[in-house]
């Protein structure tokens, strides 16, 4: 685990970090914010090889499992409320809700990572309610070329340095990627682990970390 100024860095799988938050920001309005982001790295084939391969870009999905303290568990994720089963922050909905349980949002899908990535946010309101979070990221469209796509997760906690999650130069051939758990302690912290496990799917990963969920296919 390398630490700097304004981020932390969880170098190798199992690594953990621990913020304590203060009673301003469980009280304010500022959001946890999950990011994923990733690039699209295009080998120096020649114009035309470039162009020929230009709609086959990588398309990332980040998504979450979370478990409250009630016993309750569920998954968020684009695939989850692409067919307009979404909503806005302060309503629940397959996209999560920001204002009451589950204190979970997805701001939306990105198909290319070339602007802000993906976001989750998680309001520090939830605290008493939240229990536990894992953060997955899919390959939805593109193979499993995760080498090339210097996938980051980053988590946002207000007034703390950023905690980083790389992937690193992956060579799994399996599309989905169990990437951080976060651990929320009812009282005043949460703490972030790296997992960077790879699955063949959400019920793969669902029973390595037992969720116990029901799945069918979905699509976009």
């Amino acid at each position: 685990m390398a630490i700097e100024l304004k981020k932390v860095t969880l170098e190798n799988r199992g690594d953990s970090h621990r913020i304590i938050l203060s009673k301003e920001t469980q009280k304010s309005n500022q959001e946890i914010i999950i990011n994923l982001n990733w690039t699209q790295e295009v080998a120096k084939k020649g114009f035309f090889a470039n162009l020929l391969n230009s709609s086959q870009g990588i398309d990332l999905d980040l998504g979450c499992f979370y478990e409250l303290r009630d016993g309750s568990k569920m998954v968020i994720d684009g695939v989850q409320f692409a067919h307009n089963q979404g909503g806005p922050r302060d309503r629940v909905s397959k996209q999560g809700c920001l204002t009451r349980a589950p204190w979970i949002w997805h701001s939306g899908d990105d198909r290319s990572g070339a602007g802000d990535g993906e976001n989750i946010l998680v309001n520090p309101k939830g605290l008493n309610d939240l229990n536990r979070i894992v953060v997955y990221c899919f390959i939805y469209e593109g193979a499993a070329k995760w080498m090339e796509t210097n996938a980051v997760v980053t988590v946002k906690v207000p007034d703390n340095p950023d905690i980083i999650v790389e992937m690193g130069k992956q060579n799994s051939t399996q599309k989905f990627c169990a990437i951080a758990e976060i651990l929320f302690d009812a009282s005043d912290s949460i703490t972030v682990k790296k997992l960077v496990s790879f699955h063949t799917g959400h019920a793969d990963c669902d029973k390595s970390y037992d969720w116990g969920l029901q799945w069918h296919a979905g699509s976009k």
